[in-house]
């Protein structure tokens, strides 16, 4: 066993105070993940029975684990942040992956972000078929990938060891050829004001470069995450066309988010029980291969972004030879580029 004589406080001060004696355990079980009382004591010189009654209740805490003759580590706080994160709201985040996993239908194209949610979304949506999956995300690439006749696209960039997202330029570059029915991106937080926040400045661009490349923009966030704030404000209300959680919002988020336009979905809402129920109808001058991909009535601005995306100069359905993929592209060829 290495030795555990190392301290950042001198010993009197840790036999004199528990608070700093119960720091200085915990960094001593994070190092050597397993430590008995009697190593502990002899490290702050204090008796056995001292560290027992200060371990007791880093133990009701969770914080420690009791072992044979001493404590350890417990495993989720071995695990990265991105795995306790996916741990937070877990059964939360579930309710607003099988909505997503409801909206998406076989044969659909989206961007999805590298986010937990996301990661429960593509979780769901392995019983959808035929996808068209971009993502920046390598756990949600190899989840999705060569499963039902899906396919796959992996923005490359420096990788992250947390949660393994690429990250950089390149990410951005890449998400811009592709046009998409769906972009599905989670935040961090919901203000009073409606804006959604993030924690980090590049999950912002992230965002904003899927949203440009969607017909629809839909925003993920467990009802926990509502009157929150971050670090980031990502976007405002009125830049989104749909929000997807687990609960209804309260009256003040609902006059909100109406007045700006944005559905809202989740379990028992109006718009999840009447896509259920009623066909979607296209407008009479639609085209026919766009009939089934009718988004319905929404704010003139949002229709307006949507009908750029439709006949954008690298829609496949106006321009064959582009090598963006769109819906249905396992029913067309595709042209590598």
């Amino acid at each position: 066993m290495p030795c555990l004589r190392r301290f950042f406080v001198p010993i009197t001060l840790l036999a004199m105070y528990p608070l700093l004696r119960r720091a200085e355990i915990l960094r001593i079980v994070q190092s050597q993940r397993t430590t008995s009382i009697t190593q502990l004591a002899q490290a702050l010189a204090v008796s056995d029975e001292t560290i027992r009654r200060t371990v007791k209740p880093l133990i009701e805490e969770g914080l420690l684990v009791k072992v044979h003759g001493g404590v350890m580590l417990p495993s989720h706080l071995e695990e990265s942040p991105f795995r306790r994160r996916m741990h937070e709201h877990q059964a939360e985040k579930q309710i607003v992956a099988q909505q997503i996993a409801e909206l998406v239908q076989d044969g659909d194209s989206l961007i999805l972000d590298s986010g937990t949610t996301c990661m429960h979304i593509a979780q769901a949506l392995r019983k959808r078929a035929r996808l068209t999956v971009v993502t920046n995300s390598a756990a949600i690439a190899s989840l999705l990938a060569q499963h039902n006749g899906n396919r796959v696209f992996m923005a490359g960039g420096e990788l992250c060891a947390d949660d393994a997202a690429a990250l950089g330029e390149s990410v951005l570059a890449y998400i811009r050829q592709f046009h998409v029915k769906y972009a599905i991106v989670s935040v961090t937080a919901v203000d009073d004001e409606g804006r959604l926040m993030d924690a980090q400045p590049w999950d912002v661009e992230f965002a904003r470069a899927a949203f440009g490349q969607a017909r629809q923009r839909v925003v993920v966030a467990v009802h926990a995450k509502l009157r929150h704030s971050a670090l980031v404000c990502a976007m405002n209300a009125d830049e989104i066309d749909m929000l997807v959680t687990n609960e209804p919002p309260d009256a003040h988020f609902e006059q909100i988010f109406a007045g700006a336009g944005v559905e809202v979905r989740y379990p028992g809402s109006a718009a999840t029980v009447l896509a259920a129920r009623i066909p979607v109808v296209a407008p009479p001058d639609a085209p026919a291969e766009l009939a089934r991909h009718h988004l319905g009535t929404q704010a003139p601005g949002k229709a307006a972004h949507r009908s750029s995306l439709m006949r954008g100069p690298l829609d496949p359905l106006s321009h064959p030879s582009s090598g963006t993929i769109a819906d249905d592209a396992h029913g067309v060829p595709h042209h590598a580029r």
